[in-house]
């Protein structure tokens, strides 16, 4: 490590990273330091003669005095044309550069005249914000500061027509980057609500094309400066990103109680920020389209959109006849026209809202919980609202819970937001469902109030959850017969995907499951499952795959059956039998012949597989292996005996995009069946690369356990293992070798866990013995943990 380098660490410091204020004081010390730095090296590069029209500049983080102690420097020598000549120039920028590159610190550098700064601004939108910053360092001010102007003017005068430009350029960034206020590893320079945004903020009101907000969005880019500063200190590189891997000594260093406090914080500022430059580029682009088409002088342009509201430059705003202080329904009903309409409530309105509308009393007249379901299902139109009213203290006014869930992290390799933004995402998305259901006002409030439960502290969500939602519910009025469906919901919430992947759908015990997690109600049952997919498409396209729906639409049609059955006084609670085999003529020629009969139905990257052959020991196991090695993932597998055939359905992923060939699968079954082990070639040499791969050290120890109360007729025995390639087949083999029927696998696999559940019987059917159990359980572990 160089002087220089250990010199900013120094300056940086460890103390005073918890201490209020104290990263504005830190930076400056930077700054100073790296200004006087360069001063020096100018001084050397010099060596006593004075060099009339030339210039050291800054521009970025060290211009504006918010570096990180390992920030790079981005410098420009400026000069004059008429002075030193080009080659002078270029062997006195040598003259600095060199030192500044012995010394460690990463450099970005270029040498124009200002001739050529007017130029760059003019062709490269980044050149021209980043030239705004451009700060005098040593040599010639006066060069520096006709660059600086004369950039600036045509900033100002050429504005408008760059603003599509600039619009177009951070939209873009947006989605190449993401969210920074719901990303688990976030870029805290270019994602959106980042270090880069604030650039755009401030480029903006350079070009006097609108104003910026202050006060909450400066506090946050300090924020925001404080982890970047925490993250250089952490790794001793300049990075902006912060990793999975550094969060927990950031947080320390920060004074946070653990890394969650810290993306929690994080996310605030990142999406205050967000706020902050989406309103503000809005403002400007309306602003100009505006000045576009009027024709005299300008007036303010309000189009009425109801309760009092207008659209004024693309933003909902209230009129002069809105009556805050006497209507505590007034910020619903701005909500819901302005959701609907898509619209976002302009900043002053909100402010206006939040400080000058009474609270809403307890419990809720009807019409604020009319209106408050309206506005859960006014669909995407929604998310910006809710975000401005969050941000403005209105949500956390009507639900205080809110505070607890607001921009809290999860760590789940399948959720790609914050939990409170994924409950929006979970509105938007049932939203789309409520002519499917019978009480789509239930649904709406399960839907924003299901994760409600992820608050620090609590090992069971959903359980949690229940029981805040009963809180809110009772605050807002709901009568008590609804009220228990919304927090049956709440509280059940993960059964029905949970029965339908690691349940046999075809096993009396998960329909009674099912049905005693819904109360025997068709109606709830039908809430349940479009909660399922709206809770599992908003997390990702991980937790609702084509596979997924499948199985949640099977169990779901099962159990609806049976309840509706039951409710009309034919018995109890059966499942539907399994339809009588038919066969058509060519596939029983096939089976006839000694080869299995094979069908593939597609949807999308998931695949049914049905294999028809003749039942034998093994057979689970060859087919889960030959699927692996064809690079299929299984997610679930259900094996019947059926008039003597073996009559078994998989469900497979395939990561490649290929579609399993029926013909292919046939004949390395037959193969297989035969002796022939050459088919599984493929997955011995994976599992030989894995091994080879694999991280030294103890695996992680195999969980098994028999769930006695999941099937009457079964013994269900449920695996977490660390996952790799043919575990599936080696299971198969193990309970093959133990003279157990494998009925039906479901399979899943987390963050390289796998979380699979086995219904086994004896040959000939039967639960198995308590200490057959017990030898099936030890065997299991014994393959999982096997090297």
């Amino acid at each position: 490590m160089t002087d220089v380098t250990t010199r900013r660490l120094d300056l940086a410091g460890t103390r005073t990273f918890a201490t209020p204020g104290a990263g504005q004081t830190r930076r400056r010390a930077l700054a100073e330091f790296g200004f006087g730095w360069l001063q020096e090296l100018w001084r050397d590069a010099c060596a006593g003669r004075r060099h009339e029209g030339v210039a050291l500049a800054a521009v970025g983080s060290l211009a504006r005095g918010d570096g990180g102690p390992l920030s790079d420097y981005d410098l420009v020598l400026v000069h004059h044309p008429r002075g030193l000549s080009g080659k002078q120039v270029g062997a006195f920028a040598d003259k600095l550069w060199y030192p500044i590159w012995d010394a460690g610190v990463r450099l970005d550098h270029s040498v124009r005249t200002v001739a050529e700064c007017r130029a760059v601004a003019s062709d490269d939108l980044s050149a021209a914000v980043g030239l705004l910053d451009l700060t005098h360092v040593a040599g010639d001010a006066d060069v520096v500061n006709a660059a600086r102007s004369t950039v600036a003017h045509d900033w100002r005068a050429n504005a408008r027509t760059r603003l599509g430009e600039m619009h177009e350029s951070v939209l873009s960034r947006h989605a190449r980057q993401g969210d920074l206020a719901h990303l688990i590893e976030p870029d805290l320079k270019e994602a959106h609500g980042g270090l880069r945004d604030m650039s755009v903020l401030r480029a903006l009101t350079a070009a006097w094309l609108t104003d910026r907000p202050h006060g909450e969005v400066d506090e946050a880019y300090e924020r925001l400066l404080d982890v970047r500063d925490a993250i250089h200190v952490v790794t001793g590189r300049g990075r902006d990103r912060l990793t999975r891997d550094d969060q927990d000594a950031c947080a320390a260093l920060l004074g946070y109680g653990d890394a969650d406090d810290l993306l929690t914080d994080l996310s605030t500022s990142a999406r205050t920020i967000a706020y902050a430059v989406d309103g503000t580029l809005r403002r400007a682009m309306q602003s100009q389209r505006a000045r576009t088409l009027r024709v005299g002088p300008r007036r303010p342009q309000l189009a009425p959109l109801g309760y009092g509201l207008y659209r004024h430059d693309g933003e909902a705003v209230l009129g002069p006849s809105a009556d805050l202080s006497t209507d505590p329904v007034i910020p619903l009903r701005a909500a819901v026209v302005a959701a609907r309409g898509s619209i976002p409530l302009s900043p002053t309105t909100l402010k206006n809202l939040a400080a000058q509308a009474p609270p809403l009393p307890e419990p809720w007249p009807e019409v604020a919980r009319n209106l408050f379901a309206d506005l859960l299902a006014s669909g995407p139109g929604l998310i910006t609202v809710w975000e401005g009213l969050d941000l403005a203290g209105v949500v956390e006014s009507w639900i205080p819970e809110w505070k607890a869930v607001r921009s809290r992290p999860q760590r789940n390799a399948v959720h790609r937001h914050t939990v409170d933004r994924h409950l929006i995402e979970t509105v938007v998305a049932a939203s789309g469902m409520v002519r499917d259901v019978a009480r789509p006002d239930l649904l709406m409030l399960a839907a924003v109030l299901h994760d409600i439960g992820k608050v620090a502290g609590s090992h069971d969500h959903a359980a949690s959850g229940a029981d805040i939602a009963e809180t809110v519910l009772e605050r807002m009025g709901v009568a008590e017969a609804d009220r228990r469906v919304v927090v049956r919901l709440v509280r059940e919430h993960l059964t029905l995907v949970d029965l339908a992947t690691r349940r046999d759908p075809e096993d009396p015990a998960t329909i009674v499951a099912l049905s005693d997690a819904v109360d025997g109600s068709v109606t709830t049952l039908d809430l349940l499952r479009a909660l399922t997919e709206a809770d599992a498409s908003a997390a990702g396209p991980k937790a609702w795959s084509d596979w997924r729906a499948g199985l949640v639409d099977r169990l779901h049609r099962a159990c609806r059956s049976a309840l509706v059955a039951h409710a009309q006084g034919e018995g109890p609670l059966v499942v539907e039998p399994i339809e009588t085999l038919s066969l058509s003529d060519d596939a029983l020629d096939r089976i006839a012949s000694g080869e299995p009969y094979v069908t593939v139905i597609s949807l999308g990257g998931a695949h049914r597989i049905d294999i028809i052959d003749r039942d034998r020991a093994g057979l689970f196991a060859d087919t889960a292996g030959l699927l692996a090695a064809h690079g299929f993932v299984v997610r679930s597998a259900i094996v019947r005996t059926v008039d003597g055939l073996a009559v078994n359905e998989w469900w497979v992923d395939s990561p490649g995009s290929e579609t399993p060939l029926p013909a292919t699968i046939a004949r390395d079954l037959t193969r297989v069946a035969s002796g022939d082990r050459a088919p599984l070639g493929k997955l011995q040499r994976r599992r030989t690369g894995a091994v080879r791969s694999a991280v030294t050290g103890s695996p992680d120890s195999t969980r098994a356990m028999v769930l006695s109360s999941a099937s009457d007729t079964a013994t269900v025995i449920e695996v977490r293992a660390t996952d790799r390639p043919g575990l599936l087949q080696d299971i198969g083999i193990t309970l093959a070798r133990a003279s157990l029927s494998v009925r039906s696998a479901h399979i899943a696999t987390y963050a390289g866990q796998t979380l699979d559940t086995f219904y086994v019987t004896e040959f000939g059917g039967g639960q198995l013995a308590p200490a057959r159990a017990a030898q099936a359980v030890a065997m299991i572990i014994d393959t999982c943990d096997a090297p």
